[in-house]
């Protein structure tokens, strides 16, 4: 799957680099079909393939790759990798960000410079709706879809545990974040890709704005500011929200939620305090609590729509 915002970063940032992406496996592998990374001259820039063996020996073969090629390898007797299964790798050298074809990418690799009939009945497989967007490789032409990220997470706050949590679920597939503080030197100098940076002086007004199924961790620096978001998020409808603070700060948000004339079991939607207590107090580990309560949610909301779709 190719993440075009990443992949623009990494050209501007490295000049040409080379995608390796798992295109076809047989048996137990490290990552899946569509698993990617990008490697410049310098080395790993962004991705993973599964680490281990296989990905030192991709990264270097990548580095001073100057045409695309497929490499096939058995884990265990090419690479002494005790998953035991077969993996092909793509390796595509690309020197500008590559133009999608709807919600694909397709590149030639190692195939004939026209298209073959394979690949031109699987492109019309996907405009006529009979097969979804998948990693294929055909013929020697790569089929890629293009990452779009749809679970939409919105950070109120800038602060050490914001800043921690962002560096945290920024990477997550599928994951695009809205970082919203009440000024923009409160942000770090360098933002993770998938980010999406917005100053406000008045971050509530804002919140009417986000999407009704967006996920919200609000963590500001002021507890009337974060009464103020939780009033508003209330209003506007959310996939998840919660709040950083103590039973204390709860129970008195609770009253003046109830105040506002928010019903008690919307209010009991907030969770108070967000992540897992269990893992401590520091940022890092209430990043690591709130990444581990996202993706139940998210796979909560994907195993309720496989359902509903039969």
């Amino acid at each position: 799957m190719v993440d075009l915002g990443a992949l623009a970063t990494a050209l501007d940032r490295h000049g040409p680099l080379v995608r390796v992406s798992v295109a076809g496996l047989r048996g137990s592998a490290p990552r899946e079909v569509g698993a990617s990374m990008l490697v410049a001259p310098s080395g790993l820039v962004a991705g993973t393939i599964g680490g281990g063996a296989l990905e030192l020996e991709a990264i270097r073969a990548a580095q001073g790759l100057t045409e695309n090629r497929v490499m096939r390898r058995t884990l265990g007797p090419d690479l002494g990798q005790c998953c035991g299964g077969a993996v092909v790798l793509v390796f595509d050298r690309i020197d500008h960000l590559p133009e999608p074809q709807g919600d694909i990418i397709l590149r030639r690799i190692d195939g004939p410079d026209v298209r073959p009939l394979a690949v031109r009945r699987a492109l019309s497989d996907l405009r006529n709706g009979k097969a979804a967007p998948a990693t294929q490789l055909i013929d020697g032409w790569l089929i890629d879809p293009v990452e779009r990220r749809e679970t939409q997470v919105w950070v109120w706050g800038a602060g050490h545990v914001g800043r921690a949590i962002v560096a945290t679920i920024s990477p997550l597939p599928d994951v695009a974040v809205t970082w919203v503080d009440t000024h923009a030197d409160r942000f770090p100098d360098t933002v993770p890709d998938g980010v999406t940076v917005v100053p406000a002086a008045q971050p509530e007004r804002l919140a009417a704005h986000a999407p009704s199924d967006a996920h919200h961790l609000i963590l500001t620096y002021s507890h009337t500011l974060d009464l103020a978001l939780c009033d508003a998020v209330l209003r506007r409808g959310f996939a998840s929200a919660g709040v950083i603070g103590s039973k204390t700060k709860w129970a008195r948000f609770r009253s003046r939620l109830a105040a506002l004339g928010h019903a008690p079991a919307r209010i009991d939607s907030i969770s108070c305090p967000i992540g897992d207590p269990a893992f401590g107090k520091h940022p890092q580990e209430i990043a690591v609590g709130v990444a581990a309560r996202l993706l139940t949610q998210m796979q909560a909301r994907q195993d309720a729509a496989r359902d509903m779709t039969g």
